[in-house]
């Protein structure tokens, strides 16, 4: 963005004098008491727009969008993407990990048994080991996000 241009500074304007206020070589008169600025309100807080609401894709929307680009029918659209799940969800219970270019991997993760407390109480409880899919996304996913 190129540097804003300075305007040449505004020159002030002063009231002429009114006649015989002012002599020749004599000190301009004090200015009379100012008037008293009133007290600036209180900032008030912002208040957001409303957010559009958030949409939320399902699988029969990616299966449509998918029959539309690529001559397909949807109920074919829609069985490709169920195996695609049917194929990711069986990946992940064997163990493996699954690499999606531009979008990022998915893997299961163990986490360990362990002890927490409970907040409200102060008392503690035992947390069971589990497994949990983890997902950590592309650099791209995130540089277009």
């Amino acid at each position: 963005m190129p540097p804003a241009k300075k305007s040449a500074p505004a020159a002030k304007k002063v009231a002429a004098p009114a006649k015989g206020a002012v002599k020749k070589g004599a000190a301009p008169p004090s200015k009379a008491a100012a008037p008293v600025k009133k007290a600036a309100a209180p900032a008030r807080k912002a208040v957001p727009a409303k957010a559009a609401p958030q949409i939320t894709v399902t699988l029969k929307h990616i299966a449509a969008e998918l029959a539309e680009g690529h001559d397909l029918s949807k109920k074919a659209a829609e069985a490709v993407l169920d195996d695609f799940v049917a194929f990711v969800t069986r990946q992940l219970i064997k163990g493996d990990k699954i690499r999606l270019s531009g979008l990022g991997i998915l893997q299961v993760r163990d986490r360990p048994a362990h002890t927490a407390r409970n907040p409200r109480t102060g008392e503690s409880v035992a947390v069971a080991a589990s497994r949990k899919i983890a997902f950590r996304p592309a650099k791209e996913l995130k540089n277009a996000v």
